[in-house]
């Protein structure tokens, strides 16, 4: 970690060659992938008692390829596709979902709309990329939180021809009162293994979507999540401190997009911001951490962030690594 590099091939495996302006002179080695906490130490909590890293709009991707006869005139906030972003440790996708050329898609909007200059992408393609990680990887679970702007059954059309429904996790098991949520292990278990959280109320009652602002708090995104010392709730979420809600995402990214500020960003200010939300979330500890660009870093980043989280949530220490197996009670190895 840290060393100087010219290519990809300098790093040890799970790091990759990365230029910093911000943070560090030349290119070094910088963590790309999360530490797997569920291997690591166990998987037999219950699922808030984790911490997932959460690639904010994960569909706006860099390069993704043209689906519209004009050239796409948005800003993205990923550099690699959902595949990738999976294989290399998110668990939670934020995707922003519309109507548009008789269909569901990924799009930014415009004036409140989808348009051909700030659609992406057909839904379907994204939601096979994920039903494919799901296949492969049978002791996964994925989060999707939407910004939904799709009209009645439109997502549960989109969900079921993508294969995506035997993986559900269904509303009714999900706690409503600030309870804790199912074991992974039983989560697992019995292959319900995707969450899907929408901002339409009415669809938890009309297509059994969890409605997502009944299970979780969320601090204010954008450039009004980033000031220090302050968290927040956004407007659409109850308070931070509302612990009738089991689960807690914290923000932090620009509200435009920036690549050169991110791996800034998504080091030590936002560990720092992580410490800020615990006291405003009545002493809880995030469950998801929302970036953009989310390998970008000083060194560990966003990773590391979650390595910190899970420390926090499953033993009490700073960095999951020092967790002594078996322990809750803040039995630390040293780094």
């Amino acid at each position: 970690l840290l060393d100087e590099c010219s290519t990809d091939g300098d790093c040890e495996s799970g790091l990759y060659c990365f230029s910093c302006s911000q943070g560090f002179s030349g290119s070094r080695c910088v963590r790309s992938t999360i530490t797997d906490q569920f291997k690591l130490l166990n998987n037999s909590l219950p699922f808030n008692k984790y911490a997932y890293i959460t690639t904010h709009n994960a569909y706006a991707i860099d390069g993704y390829p043209l689906h519209t006869p004009v050239p796409r005139v948005t800003f993205t906030n990923q550099e690699d596709m959902i595949t990738s972003q999976l294989n290399n440790g998110a668990r939670g996708l934020m995707l922003d979902t519309y109507d548009f050329d008789g269909d569901v898609w990924m799009c930014h909007s415009f004036g409140g709309q989808c348009h051909d200059f700030t659609a992406f992408g057909p839904a379907i393609d994204y939601l096979k990329e994920i039903e494919a990680f799901l296949s492969a990887n049978t002791e996964e679970i994925v989060t999707l939180i939407l910004e939904d702007y799709v009209g009645p059954s439109g997502l549960t059309k989109v969900f079921n021809d993508s294969g995506l429904m035997k993986f559900w996790f269904p509303v009714s098991n999900m706690p409503k009162n600030g309870e804790d949520w199912p074991l992974v292990s039983d989560m697992v278990t019995n292959n319900q293994r995707l969450l899907v959280f929408t901002s339409i109320e009415s669809k938890e009652a009309s297509e059994g979507i969890a409605y997502q602002w009944n299970y979780m708090v969320e601090n204010q995104y954008g450039d009004g999540g980033m000031q220090p010392g302050s968290c927040p709730n956004r407007k659409e979420s109850s308070a931070m401190d509302d612990k009738s809600k089991s689960l807690v995402l914290v923000n932090y990214f620009n509200s435009m997009s920036s690549k050169s500020a991110s791996c800034k960003d998504n080091s030590g200010d936002l560990i720092n911001m992580l410490h800020t939300c615990y006291g405003a979330a009545g002493n809880r500890w995030a469950n998801f951490i929302a970036v953009d660009y989310y390998k970008r870093s000083e060194g560990g980043g966003s990773f590391q962030a979650v390595d910190f989280l899970n420390g926090k949530l499953l033993c009490g220490c700073d960095d999951i690594h020092t967790c002594v197996p078996g322990s809750t009670s803040g039995a630390c190895t040293p780094p």
